[in-house]
């Protein structure tokens, strides 16, 4: 499921701000970036990710600094009286221009800017603060994701509606009412004894059970109507369904497909084809449930 949320804060010196965002997947991949010397909170905030996701890879990206704190210029004497020596060594031997101050300063290690140390006492509110702010950005993707889900679910629901119906089209089709199967087993068995009459009556009449109990789509249709039964009581109860309503999304496939493929007219053979495009549809729009 998709979403984005951001908070941001200041607490003592520090400035930060969490900037969260989430695509479909089928696990959870939570993908955190933060700035050097913030690992303390990597735990905290995984596990409260993992807590309340279930799907989807989720980015997010965390900017911290320290605001108003003095900064301190200090010169490494001895460095920059190694730097003079080599410059005066080199004198006369290589022609090039003079050195500036500016250059010299800004040769590695000559100039040191140092920040004002930070408390322990500050760092420990800081990393807190950056936590509480992850679970508001968090309450606040998911909000985003809720309401999302609650749209695919109308929209689910909707695709679960014209599944039932085209099971009850395939059930009250004209070529499964009793005198068509007959019609048609009769004119297949008066295929089979013109092309040859070399068949046994028991023989005749298994093959005509056979064919029979190929062309009946009455167990297809049963199992359409409880995988559609269980769907929606899911989308009813709401929560992590995504991956349950895959697994049904399946089922509901093959049941479709096998009874396009049993399909021995063309109205219901029209039928099992349009079945199987809502399930597709159904199937598509569960991969971006939770």
């Amino acid at each position: 499921m998709t979403g984005f949320a951001r908070r941001h804060g200041v607490v003592g010196s520090y400035a930060w701000a969490w900037e969260l965002k989430s695509v479909n997947a089928k696990g959870l991949d939570l993908r955190l970036r933060m700035p050097p010397g913030w690992d303390a909170i990597e735990a905290p905030v995984r596990a409260r990710a993992s807590a309340q996701l279930a799907r989807g890879t989720v980015y997010a990206n965390l900017t911290a600094e320290r605001k108003g704190v003095t900064s301190t210029v200090k010169i490494n004497e001895p460095v920059l009286a190694a730097v003079i020596a080599t410059l005066r060594d080199l004198t006369g031997r290589v022609q090039a221009t003079p050195p500036t101050l500016d250059g010299i300063l800004s040769l590695k290690g000559v100039m040191e800017v140092t920040e004002e140390s930070e408390r322990e006492d500050d760092r420990r509110a800081a990393e807190e603060a950056i936590a509480a702010g992850f679970a508001g950005a968090l309450a606040a993707l998911l909000a985003m994701r809720q309401e999302e889900g609650a749209a695919l679910g109308r929209v689910l629901a909707e695709r679960l509606k014209e599944i039932s119906a085209l099971a009850v089209r395939a059930d009250a089709a004209p070529g499964r009412k009793p005198e068509a199967v007959k019609a048609r087993l009769a004119e297949q068995v008066a295929t089979l004894l013109a092309a040859s009459q070399r068949f046994d009556s028991d023989r005749l009449h298994q093959e005509a059970v056979m064919l029979a109990a190929k062309a009946d789509i009455r167990e297809e249709l049963d199992r359409l109507a409880a995988h559609v039964v269980q769907s929606q009581r899911l989308i009813a109860e709401g929560g992590a369904i995504g991956r349950r309503l895959d697994f049904l999304a399946q089922e509901l496939g093959r049941e479709s497909n096998t009874l396009t493929a049993k399909a021995n007219d063309v109205a219901l053979t029209n039928i099992g084809l349009e079945l199987k495009t809502v399930v597709e549809q159904f199937r598509e729009q569960v991969q971006n449930l939770e």
